[in-house]
This record gives structure tokens, C-alpha cells and sequence, in this order.
């Protein structure tokens, strides 16, 4: 159970901040809500709180590493499919809100940059996973953002 101020991860959203817990009637029943102020837009979205995949917390420090070994090891077969079916894959991914498939997703277009221009919707979805994983490694380790894309940027330098 979340609390009023803390940071919770939206799969898809990203990274909000729980600014009320409401009840609401849906028919017969009261039903209980999370309201998340999402940070990277200001749109405000409703969860339930007994939903098992409507929200999670902030990453710890095993899984930045994780995702940083991950971003490291460039030793993988990068996906050479017409764009559309990358896209779709990618954009399943990113929605799962784990952020070990985010990273992948973000590895994958930041080698495919290195064979081949991405198309606008590719350079899109690499610019969002790079600010999906900067947002809440920023908000889990207390640390600067930039340095977080900065260190990002480093492994596909």
C-alpha cells in the first residue's frame, strides 16, 4: 500500500506522484483509487489499489546495477525487422514498466542507431526509455537526472 507523497513507477507512464487516495462507487460497490500526478507530463491518472499491475515502487540499487550491466553488454543480436514490427514489440515492452525490458528496448535502438537511421518513431521510443529509466534512477538513488542520461549515454559511446 502506497501513501499520499510517495513516488510510485505507472507501467507506460512512467514515474508519478500518489497525490490522493479516493473511494469511488463503480455500480454496487466502493472501489478504491490511487490519483498519480505522472512527472514527465502532469497527466493525472487513476489506479486501483488492489490491482497487481496497476502500479509498483521505485527500483533499488540491485536492479540500477542490473540495468547498467545490461546497457554494457553490447555482445547481442540486434533485431533487423521491417520497423513497424520492432515498434510494436518495443512499445509491448516498455508497457510492462519493468525496467530490465525498457533497457533492452533501449539497447537495442542505440545499436540499431549505429547500423542504420532510426525512423521518427524509433528515435521517439529510444528518447522515452532513456527518460523513463533517468526519471526513476534520478528519484531511487537521489541523484541528478543528467548524470544519469549522462552515464546512459556513455555505454553507446
Amino acid at each position: 500500500m502506497f501513501s499520499i507523497g510517495e513516488y510510485a513507477v505507472c507501467p507506460g507512464h512512467g514515474v508519478g506522484q500518489i497525490v490522493d487516495i479516493e473511494e469511488r462507487e463503480m455500480g454496487a460497490q466502493k472501489k478504491t483509487f490511487y490519483i498519480i500526478k505522472i512527472l514527465a507530463n502532469g497527466m493525472t491518472v487513476m489506479v486501483p489499489t488492489d490491482s497487481e499491475t496497476g502500479i509498483r515502487g521505485l527500483v533499488g540499487e540491485k536492479e540500477v546495477e542490473e540495468v547498467y550491466k545490461l546497457l554494457h553488454d553490447h555482445d547481442v543480436k540486434v533485431d533487423n525487422s521491417t520497423w513497424n514490427r520492432r515498434y510494436r514489440e518495443y512499445s509491448a515492452k516498455i508497457k510492462t514498466g519493468s525496467v530490465v525490458e525498457i533497457a533492452e528496448v533501449l539497447r537495442q535502438l542505440f545499436l540499431l542507431k549505429e547500423k542504420k537511421a532510426l525512423s521518427f518513431g524509433e528515435k521517439k521510443m529510444l528518447d522515452q526509455c532513456r527518460e523513463l529509466l533517468a526519471q526513476e534512477f534520478s528519484l531511487s538513488n537521489k541523484i541528478d537526472k543528467n548524470a544519469i542520461n549522462e552515464k546512459i549515454n556513455s555505454y553507446f559511446q
